[in-house]
């Protein structure tokens, strides 16, 4: 056990998160608080980063290690305050996780909404991606912190989902910058990874992939099962483990540039 400890333990790190108020957010903070870090949630309202605090801290018991700020993270001047709040609270954070995004709605190509396109790439690419890396990255490099970031991508990232043409297109560019992020942070002696969930039910998808009168499966949701080998949706708990293994150095100090699939074998779509 003291080499799982040695190998995984996160009692070193000081995480902050985009999309603190979220589903997979949840999930991720509460297994990197068990691992010992200190997590700093970050959501476009405050009320929503505190609640999430209280959940988590109910569930860990670890109230003195989260934070929780109201961070817009389409402004930079927004993400450069939350870094010098949570350095004061809780130390210097040194790991990034961009968790912040979602979808809006689903239309055949020809009815897109181009006002709602952009909204989409700008919660998934800028906010998601964009500016908390810039603003972060710059920050480590000044300081010479050697840190690690997580972004979250997509089944969207390898293969397109008809009707949500934004959420795909970002979720690809996301995929593309975890690489090119990699290579330019290198020499820094940051690591950029991401994660790839396959489906996952929250409330972003949830009237989509089963119907809320029934219970049952939707259609859509018929349609991702068959793809998926494993016959099930995933559960959030089980990205958990691969980003306690992003992260530490230890197990995965070698490891940048790559995005992990979570997915239940859906990429392995064969015949």
């Amino acid at each position: 056990m003291d080499y799982l400890k040695t190998m995984f333990s996160l009692e070193e790190k000081v995480i902050a998160i985009t999309g603190g108020a979220g589903a997979i957010a949840h999930a991720l903070a509460e297994a990197f608080l068990n691992a010992g870090a200190k997590v700093s949630l970050w959501d476009i309202k405050e009320e929503y980063a505190l609640q999430a605090k209280e959940r988590l801290h109910a569930a860990t018991g670890a109230g003195d290690r989260i934070q929780g700020l109201e961070v817009d993270a389409l402004s930079e001047s927004s993400v450069e305050q939350a870094l010098a709040l949570c350095e004061k609270t809780l130390g210097v954070p040194n790991v990034l996780v961009n968790a912040a995004g979602g979808n809006r709605g689903k239309s055949p190509f020809i009815e897109a909404d181009i006002a709602l396109f952009e909204e989409v790439v700008k919660l998934n690419l800028i906010a998601g991606l964009m500016v908390p890396t810039k603003v972060t990255a710059k920050y480590w490099i000044e300081k010479q912190v050697e840190g690690a970031i997580i972004n979250m991508s997509s089944m969207a990232s390898y293969i397109p989902l008809s009707g949500v043409w934004a959420y795909g297109a970002a979720k690809a560019g996301v995929m593309n910058l975890t690489m090119a992020c990699a290579k330019e942070f290198a020499p820094h002696k940051i690591r950029v990874n991401g994660i790839a969930p396959g489906f996952f039910i929250g409330k972003q998808n949830r009237a989509l992939l089963i119907d809320e009168k029934t219970g049952d499966l939707t259609p859509r949701g018929e349609e991702v099962i068959a793809h998926t080998p494993y016959g099930r949706f995933g559960d959030v708990s089980e990205l958990t483990g691969v980003a306690i293994f992003l992260i530490s150095e230890r197990a995965s100090g070698f490891v940048t540039g790559v995005t992990i699939p979570v997915d239940g074998g859906y990429l392995v779509h064969n015949i």
